[in-house]
């Protein structure tokens, strides 16, 4: 029993999504809750999840996480879920009002960055709030993050 609450995650990251901030150039991060089962939250404390696929959407009031995928808890009889299902976010009002105009008219996307728990042990979401990047600007990126390595190295060895 003592191992296994060694392998739980009871604060910091649980998934992150790392091609994010390569793929978006990335405005503004807003914390959200997430309406999740009790087997979601124990599979999320085993670290098994993924947001790399996944998006966020704002209309009507409302904003949820599309495409997240949170693995079945193993040991759980009945009550399994889905394991891609969409999940509700909670966000305040002001929140998602502006979220939901960023999207609709200047074409921005919400981008889930991490999911996390804080320190009261509640698993949260990171969004960022961004626009896609073209080519271009992801080659110039890699340039940028070529050149300040290799300055590093410089400094660090000459």
């Amino acid at each position: 029993m003592s191992q296994k609450r060694s392998t739980m995650i009871t604060q910091g990251t649980v998934a992150k999504n790392r091609k994010a901030s390569f793929n978006f150039a990335i405005e503004e991060t807003f914390e959200a809750g997430i309406v999740l089962t009790g087997a979601e939250v124990k599979s999320l404390r085993l670290g098994q999840a993924s947001i790399n696929e996944a998006y966020a959407t704002a209309s009507d009031g409302e904003a949820f996480l599309v495409n997240a995928s949170i693995l079945e808890y193993g040991s759980i009889g009945y009550m399994k879920h889905v394991a891609a299902r969409p999940r509700k976010l909670l966000l305040h009002k002001r929140e998602l009002k502006r979220l939901a105009g960023a999207v609709a008219r200047k074409g921005y996307t919400l981008i889930p960055l991490e999911i996390f728990f804080n320190a009261r042990g509640m698993a949260k979401l990171k969004l960022g709030l961004g626009v896609g990047k073209n080519k271009i600007d992801k080659r110039e990126d890699i340039k940028k993050r070529d050149w300040n390595r290799e300055k590093h190295r410089i400094l660090k060895n000459g």
